[in-house]
C-alpha cells in the first residue's frame, strides 16, 4: 500500500520546527497532544484494541440539539444531466462500507489518478506550493502536491463516512484547547471559530460536536442535486447550516450566543477584503471575521478562536487499524477586531498559517489562493 515517493512531513525540519503552532507571534498555547508523525509510532502494525463494550460511540456523544428540516427532492435530478452524478454515487457509496484501511488505499490510488488527469488542478497546487515554499526544491513541491490529492482523495471517503457511518470514528479523536471554548460559553459568548479547507473537509466538523453543538457558514453548491445531497447530509451534523450570503440568520446565531464555524481562507477578491500576507505572499484575505466580533452583546462579544483538525496516522493506514484525528482549539485573539483592517487580516493568515504548516499536504492547495492582487487579477495560474 505504501507509495515509496511520498511527501512524508516527519522527514520536513521546517515543518517539525513549525508544528507547534506557538511558531505564530499571534498563537501561544502549545497544544497538549503532540503530532504522532513526529516520532513515527503511526506506522505500527499493531491492532487498534477493540472497542470496549458499552463504550459511547460517535452518535452516543454528539451535541447536536437541533435537527433542521430537509430539503425535498426535486424529480428534475432525474433529468440527464443529473445521470454523471448519480451513477457516481452508485459506484463510491458502497465502498464506505469496506473496511477504513481499503478505503484509505483506495482514496490514495483515488487522488494520484485526480492528481495525473486534472492538469488545471495540478498546476494550480505546484504554483501555490512555489509561492508558498520557495525555499524547497520542485522534487519535493512535487511530492507534496501529489500528497495533497492522496489526502483528498482520502477525504472523500472521510467525509462520506461522516455523514453516513459516524461511528467508525468513535474513539479515533484527541483534542487540545477545549478550555478555550469552554471558558467562552460559561461567559455566555458567541464562539466565532476559524477554520480552514482541510483536506478531511467535514469529518473534522463531526468530531469537534464531540464537544459542543456547531453551526457553519458556508456557500451553497452550483449544482442544484449536489446542494440537495450536500445539504441534508450535513444536517445530521450541523445546528444550523448559514449561507455565506445570509448575513440575518449568521447575526442570529451571533446573538444566541452559539459557537460558529467560518473559513475565511480563500481569494473572494477585494471587494470585501484586504491584501495580507499568507506563507509571505500577499493575498486577497476577507474581513469579515473582524466584522462579525463587532455583532451581538457589546458588553460580550463574540470570542474569535481558530480549529485545526488534521489526521495524524500514516494514509498508508494498516489493516484493523484505526486512524488518529487531532483536534486544536487556539486562545481566543486579544484585542480583536483592532482599528486596523489589515492588521487584523494579518493575524487571522498568520494564525491559520501556523496550523496549516503542522502537515500542509491536508490543506486543499489545488484553490487559487493567490488569483489577486490589488490591481485586479494576478498571473500566477495563466
Amino acid at each position: 500500500m505504501k507509495d515509496p515517493q511520498r511527501f512524508d512531513p516527519a522527514r520536513q525540519k521546517n515543518i517539525i520546527k513549525t508544528s507547534d503552532p506557538a511558531a505564530s507571534p499571534f498563537y501561544n498555547d502549545k497544544p497538549n497532544t503532540s503530532p504522532s508523525y513526529l516520532n513515527n509510532s503511526h506506522r505500527t502494525n499493531k491492532k487498534s484494541p477493540a472497542i470496549p463494550a458499552g463504550m459511547p460511540s460517535i452518535t452516543d456523544n454528539h451535541k447536536q440539539s437541533h435537527l433542521e428540516p430537509k430539503q425535498p427532492f426535486k424529480w428534475q435530478f432525474l433529468l440527464p444531466k443529473y445521470w454523471g452524478i448519480w451513477l457516481l454515487l452508485a459506484i463510491i457509496l458502497p465502498l464506505i462500507y469496506l473496511p477504513l484501511a481499503w478505503q484509505f488505499w483506495l482514496g490514495r490510488k483515488i487522488g494520484i489518478a485526480i492528481y495525473h488527469l486534472a492538469k488545471t488542478r495540478q498546476n494550480d497546487t505546484l504554483v501555490n506550493l512555489r509561492l508558498a515554499f520557495p525555499e524547497k526544491p520542485e522534487a519535493e513541491r512535487e511530492l507534496m502536491a501529489k500528497q495533497v490529492f492522496v489526502n483528498q482523495g482520502i477525504g472523500i471517503f472521510e467525509t462520506l463516512c461522516a455523514w453516513l457511518r459516524p461511528n467508525v470514528f468513535t474513539r479515533t479523536v484527541s483534542i487540545s484547547g477545549l478550555q478555550h471554548l469552554i471558558s467562552a460559553q460559561q461567559q455566555g459568548r458567541a464562539v466565532l471559530l476559524l477554520g480552514a479547507h482541510y483536506t478531511m473537509l467535514d469529518l473534522g466538523g463531526l468530531l469537534l460536536t464531540q464537544f459542543t453543538p456547531l453551526d457553519c457558514v458556508y456557500r451553497p453548491q452550483n449544482n442544484a442535486l449536489l446542494e440537495w445531497l450536500v445539504y441534508n447530509c450535513r444536517r445530521k451534523l450541523f445546528e444550523h447550516q448559514i449561507s455565506h450570503r445570509n448575513m440575518r440568520a449568521l447575526v442570529n446565531s451571533i446573538k444566541a450566543n452559539h459557537v460558529i464555524w467560518y473559513s475565511p481562507d480563500q481569494d473572494f477578491g477585494l471587494k470585501h477584503g484586504v491584501m495580507a500576507p499568507f506563507f509571505g505572499v500577499p493575498a486577497a484575505t476577507i474581513t469579515a471575521p473582524r466584522r462579525l466580533a463587532k455583532l451581538g452583546d457589546k458588553a460580550h462579544p463574540p470570542v474569535v478562536v481558530a480549529l485545526h483538525a488534521y489526521r495524524q496516522t500514516a494514509d498508508n493506514l494498516p489493516r484493523g487499524k484505526r486512524p488518529h484525528y487531532h483536534l486544536t482549539i487556539t486562545p481566543a485573539l486579544d484585542n480583536y477586531p483592532s482599528d486596523d483592517e489589515v492588521f487584523d487580516a494579518k493575524r487571522v493568515n498568520e494564525l491559520l498559517e501556523g496550523l496549516i504548516r503542522i502537515d500542509p499536504t491536508q490543506w486543499m492547495w489545488f484553490h487559487r489562493r493567490f488569483k489577486h492582487n490589488e490591481s485586479g487579477r494576478t498571473d500566477y495560474y495563466d
